[in-house]
Order: structure tokens, then sequence, then C-alpha cells
């Protein structure tokens, strides 16, 4: 093995279950990466330390000179204090008013930034992804939840609380809207999630007991959002109309973001956008509808493509992009 001379990053993308990380030169190429599990224990009291360890033993392991390391990004959950480096709180891992920038800089002794992981996540689509560098870019992720991220000017977007690109929580049910984790009813993540369109269709199915839906419920007793795809994609009514409502909903939330920030690209992941160009021909018909007509015909909407490297690609352009790091 050769030792590696060139000036890398560490990228990392905390999640619930397993860390993300990755050296990641400047030009933004991923040189290793590999995952750990997410220790939550004790209110996730072991998990900086454990991936501090990790960077350290896997840079020995791969000959990679630490002198070499030049900073460090973390994408993390939650509501974050990026000027001070701290999580204002990470329910899922535990973590509150926790000073992660802190900690890992003296593990590591490097400079290490932190950030929201579907900011860094929209960091890394921008970069290498279906961004296309774009200086003006709208993220979304379509998972369990909804996700969003905001680039503009090159620069991410965070509000003054660092909460901007919540689009998730944007209401798209103004009566009578399903109860959110975030506390509130009826927001988008409620009706456009991957959780939230399994729900649209088993209310469906149970009101109408017929065609593919129908059988998938006969059959598991349950609906996800890939059987409502699934059978959208095969033309089966029920489906067609639960997959248009959660894009009417989707599309009409996204052309109000675009006809106030102007974004060149909308970027769409999370295992919903597996669905790949059927998703976006559903999605982008809803968005003209509600898009100022220029903005309609001029903005793309792209599915994603960096996959689970987005958050550790992103996460080493946000390290690059705070202490100014170059390529030569």
């Amino acid at each position: 093995m050769m030792t590696v001379s060139k000036d890398v990053v560490v990228g990392i993308d905390v999640g619930g279950t397993t860390v993300k990380l990755a050296f990641i030169n400047l030009n933004g190429d991923i040189m290793t990466k590999w995952e750990i599990h997410t220790n939550r224990q004790e209110a996730g009291r072991y998990i900086v330390e454990d991936l501090a360890t990790s960077v350290l033993e896997k840079a020995k392991e791969e000959q990679i000179d630490m002198s070499r390391v030049l900073a460090c990004g973390v994408g993390a959950p939650g509501f974050i204090d990026v000027d001070h480096g701290v999580i204002l709180e990470a329910v899922n891992l535990g973590w509150k008013d926790y000073e992660i920038q802190k900690e890992l800089e003296a593990l590591l002794a490097i400079p290490v930034v932190v950030d929201n992981d579907a900011n860094v996540a929209a960091a890394g689509e921008k970069w290498k992804g279906a961004g296309e560098n774009a200086e003006n870019l709208l993220a979304v992720t379509l998972g369990t939840g909804v996700g969003g991220g905001i680039i503009a000017g090159g620069k991410i977007i965070h509000g003054v609380q660092g909460m901007a690109g919540e689009i998730g929580h944007i209401t798209s049910i103004k009566e009578h809207g399903s109860l959110c984790n975030c506390g509130k009813r009826g927001c988008l993540e409620t009706v456009a999630s991957a959780t939230g369109i399994a729900r649209l269709g088993l209310d469906s199915v149970q009101e109408h007991r017929i065609g593919y839906l129908d059988e998938i419920f006969e059959e598991k007793g349950a609906i996800t959002a890939k059987d409502v795809l699934d059978g959208a994609k095969q033309g089966d009514e029920l489906a067609v109309e639960v997959l248009d409502e959660a894009m009417e909903h989707l599309g009409f939330a996204l052309a109000n973001l675009a006809n106030s920030l102007n974004p060149e690209i909308i970027v769409i992941g999370g295992g919903v956008s597996k669905a790949g160009d059927f998703l976006i021909e559903s999605l982008e018909k809803q968005f003209k509808r509600f898009a100022i007509p220029r903005i309609g015909r001029d903005t793309k909407l792209h599915i994603a493509t960096l996959g689970n490297d987005a958050g550790v690609i992103g996460a080493a352009w946000l390290a690059q992009e705070t202490y100014g790091l170059t390529s030569s």
C-alpha cells in the first residue's frame, strides 16, 4: 500500500443507526469510505469518541499521514448552532446542547465544522451530484420524513436559528391534517414522505377496496410508498390517485419555494426517489401548475445521484468552504 501524501479532509455523516465516514481529496474524490455503528447509549456520549478513534485507526491502516488531513466536516441530525458547532437538540441521538465541534477538534487536532445532515447532503449533490455545481439549488429528501436544504449564492442558508430548509414542515393541509412529529398538523411530511404516501394509500384502500392496492392490502395488511408507486406505474386507478395527491402537495410546496428562491435545480433524493423519471414526471406536472411560468419552464428537476455518499461528500465540501481549502 502506498502512503497517501495528498491533502485530504474527513467527511462524516452521523445517522441514527450508522455513522458514515470518508477521507476525501480536495477535488471531491472519495479515497476511502467506511461505516461504524452509532452507539446511542447514555444519550450518545460515546459517539464522537468512537468516530474519532475510527478516523485515526483508518488513517493508520490506509497510511494517510494525519498531518495532511486539513479539516473535518460533519453532518448531523437535529437543530444545530452552526456558528458555534453545537447540537442544540438531536432527539434520535440523545444530544442536547452538545459541543460536538469542540470535542471533535480536541480528539482529532484539526479544524471541524458541523451542519445539519440535510444541508450537508444538499451540498454533496451540489458539488459532485445532480446539482451540477449550481450556485442556487434546492434539495429535498423524501424518506421517513421530508428533509430539505437550500443553497443560495453558493452558500447554505441557515436562518437565524439554523432551521432554514425545514421543507417538510411547510403546512400542506390547513384543517384536520394528520399529526406530524414536529408537533403540528398537516405538514408536507405527512402527505409527501414515504410514510405519508403509505398513509394516503392505506386510507384510500380502506375506503375503496379495489385494484392493485387492495390485493397488496389483502396479502400484507399494510401499504408502503413503494406499493403505491408500483401500482401507479401499472396504471392502477387508486394508486394513480394517491400518487397524484401526494405530488400535488409536493409540487405546490416546491413551486412556492421556487417562486421565492428561483433555484436553478431542484434535486429529489431519499427512498421515494428510487422511482426515478416516473416520479419526476408526476411531480413536474404539478410543479409547473403552480410555478410562475418562466420558473416552471426553466427550473430543472433532477433525481439525486450520490445516494449514501451525499452526506460525506457534502461534509467535505463544507470543511473546504469554511476553511478556504483549495486543490492545488
